[in-house]
């Protein structure tokens, strides 16, 4: 049997682009303000090595549909982590989506049930990291039952005003111990956190 020992367990990880004012998308849901391929050029790099760290990517339906407008048909050319995004697989938390394709790629596996519950058990299977991008709604759900073992934040240089948070409201004090900060030419900032065990 797999070890269940969560020091040894596959992790799950949350991240996230954010604005200065701690905002996953601005007042009218959009995220424009971290597509910038300038912003995101020396973290993309950074990128392309953290996905060799994983084997799945976990999406809510919402984020799902945002990313295989794009991503299936990216190259490297101009998307240097294409490739490799491309080519992970792919969970999709939904139950109103009955399938998920990702163009030539292999399609996604659409997953009805509670997610918290359906990722502890993911963690126990054999395998390299999980990593959740966007998806707010899924991202809240597994930050109240605290599923993430890290959290990588990458702060834009970009305050927005109101939007959307990333973190639930009226969540539980969440404490965190700072493991890894970067800066980036661009302004982009690299905060990466771990839970603090028992806290």
């Amino acid at each position: 049997m797999w070890p269940t020992d969560k020091s040894i367990m596959r992790k799950v990880i949350l991240q996230e682009w954010l604005s200065i004012d701690g905002f996953a998308a601005d007042r009218n849901g959009n995220q424009d303000f971290i597509t910038s391929a300038e912003l995101n050029k020396e973290s993309d790099k950074d990128l392309v090595h953290f996905m060799d760290t994983v084997d799945t990517i976990l999406l809510g339906a919402v984020t799902y549909k945002l990313f295989v407008d794009f991503w299936p048909a990216a190259t490297t050319e101009t998307e240097i982590i294409a490739d490799k995004l491309n080519n992970t697989e792919k969970i999709v938390f939904s139950g109103s989506l009955t399938h998920a394709p990702w163009g030539k790629w292999p399609e996604a596996t659409i997953v009805r049930a509670d997610a918290p519950q359906q990722i502890n058990k993911l963690k126990t299977q054999p395998g390299k990291n999980m990593v959740v991008w966007g998806s707010i709604s899924l991202a809240q759900s597994l930050i109240r039952q605290n599923i993430f073992d890290e959290y990588h934040l990458r702060i834009c240089p970009i305050a927005v005003g109101n939007g959307r948070s990333l973190f639930p409201v009226n969540m539980h004090t969440l404490n965190l111990t700072l493991v890894e900060f970067k800066k980036y030419a661009s302004g982009l900032i690299l905060l990466r956190y771990e839970p603090i065990a028992g806290a």
